[in-house]
Order: C-alpha cells, then sequence, then structure tokens
C-alpha cells in the first residue's frame, strides 16, 4: 500500500472539467448516507508510476474503484489525488460512464477548511468529488487526513459514514463494499458511531467503515505512512469477514 512520493501540483483544487457526475449507484442500506473515499494520492514508488494511472486488461483501476464504491452502495464518493493528479482527473473525465458537471473553469473551490465544497451537502449534483493532498507525499496518513477533513466538512445529514479504501485494491468486488454497509454485517448500527473493518481470515484489510464521530479523533491521531488501522486496533472495530467474496490483496508491483 505504497501512498508516497514525487512533487504535489497544489491543494484542494479547482474541480471544474474534472468534477464527475453520476455512475450507477444507490442509497446505502439501511439509509444511512455513507460516502466511498477512495485513496490514490500515492505515486507507486514499486509500481513505477502512481497507481491512480494504472490501466490493465479490465481498464484504469482510478475509474473502476469509484464504480465499485458507487455500485457497492455509497451515495458519493471522493477521490483523493496527489501524484499524477492532471492525468488521473483526465481517466475520470473521459470514463464514459461518468456525466461532466459543468462549472466554471475558473472557479474556486477550496473553502476555509481546505475542503472541496461541491462534497456532499454542497448542493451540486456531482456524485463523484476530487481532492488533492498538499503533502500526500508525507504518506498515507497525509491523504487519509485531507480526505476526512474534506468530509468533514459536508453536510451530516449527507456523509454521516465514509467507507475508506485504496486504489491498490483492484480486485475489490462490488460485494464487499456492500457488505460493509449492510445493517446486518455487524452488531452495532451503521451510523457516525459505527467502526467496521474487513478480515480475511483473520488478517485486517480493506475496506473500513469510519462513522463521522471518529473522523476528528482518527485525523488527528494519522501519522506518517500509516492508515487507520491503529486506530481501528484501539476502538474495538467489528470484524466484518469478506473471505469468502475476494483475498483483500492489494498489488504493489507490476505482475
Amino acid at each position: 500500500m505504497d501512498e508516497t512520493a514525487a512533487p504535489s501540483s497544489g491543494g484542494t483544487s479547482p474541480v471544474g472539467a474534472s468534477s464527475v457526475g453520476t455512475l450507477s449507484g444507490g442509497t446505502s442500506s439501511g439509509g444511512t448516507s455513507s460516502v466511498g473515499l477512495l485513496l490514490a494520492a500515492g505515486a507507486g514508488t514499486r509500481m513505477g508510476r502512481p497507481k491512480a494511472l494504472v490501466v490493465d486488461e479490465h481498464g484504469p483501476w482510478l475509474t473502476r474503484a469509484v464504480a465499485t464504491l458507487l455500485d457497492g452502495g455509497c451515495d458519493h464518493v471522493v477521490v483523493v489525488l496527489g501524484a499524477g493528479e492532471v492525468e488521473a482527473r483526465a481517466l475520470l473525465a473521459a470514463d464514459p460512464r461518468l456525466l461532466p458537471v459543468e462549472t466554471p473553469a475558473s472557479t474556486e473551490v477550496t473553502g476555509a477548511s481546505g475542503a472541496d465544497p461541491r462534497l456532499p451537502g454542497s448542493g451540486a449534483p456531482a456524485r463523484v468529488s476530487v481532492v488533492v493532498a498538499d503533502d500526500w507525499a508525507d504518506g498515507l496518513a497525509a491523504s487519509l487526513a485531507a480526505g476526512l477533513t474534506a468530509l468533514a466538512a459536508s453536510d451530516p445529514e449527507e456523509a454521516r459514514v465514509a467507507l475508506v479504501t485504496l486504489v491498490d485494491y483492484p480486485g475489490l468486488p462490488s460485494a464487499a463494499v456492500a457488505r460493509l454497509l449492510s445493517p446486518a454485517a455487524a452488531d452495532l448500527p451503521l451510523g457516525p458511531t459505527a467502526l467496521r473493518r474487513s478480515v480475511f481470515g483473520g488478517r485486517p484489510g480493506h475496506p473500513v467503515v469510519v462513522g463521522r464521530s471518529h473522523w476528528a479523533d482518527l485525523t488527528a491521531s494519522l501519522a506518517g505512512d500509516r492508515g487507520a488501522g491503529p486506530y481501528l486496533t484501539a476502538h474495538a472495530a467489528e470484524p466484518v469477514d469478506c473471505s469468502d467474496l475476494w483475498d483483500g490483496r492489494d498489488v504493489d508491483a507490476p505482475a
């Protein structure tokens, strides 16, 4: 899960042509608004290129991941970019499943919080938004913090739960997303206090679910190249077994 490397092109950026619209998706189970948070900022040192730009025989990892999150039940997807940002935006905008949202090219979208006001609750029709992590080269924590900070600025009624994953899981099926978001997947309800993590034969992995009431504390706990794992462990995140759906392996290097 390499989310580090090369120089950044800027902070939370004008979305303009790269704000993208509706893919097939739906309302998350149980009526709780869920946002997919896709971390795709790293330079992919071992891969030899940013993983947001990897294309295989099934197409771009980036657009596949966005579609998977929406198909699995996320109401919105926020993509955190860094390395290869311009090219990654082009991949999103070029996907035939995406309907472009017309916004003035000169529109400045960076709010006081560093968030994109076209996130859920902004009134814009886009179901996919882009956030750029200025300090993404510092490691995975910086990318996750940028995404959570942007989500925290959104309407609490429209973003109550974040389902977090990384672009380097090209095998992630929408069924795994749906299971993590299912009210029946864990003992505690899916809502602002929820903490869930996928497990594969006892091994923790992605996606993970983080309710809104945890976002500030999780963000404050992040450092270096570590993600949400230590926080989820410390706060006894509920395990959701997904080993019957896929192997949960990330892809760090070319095959």
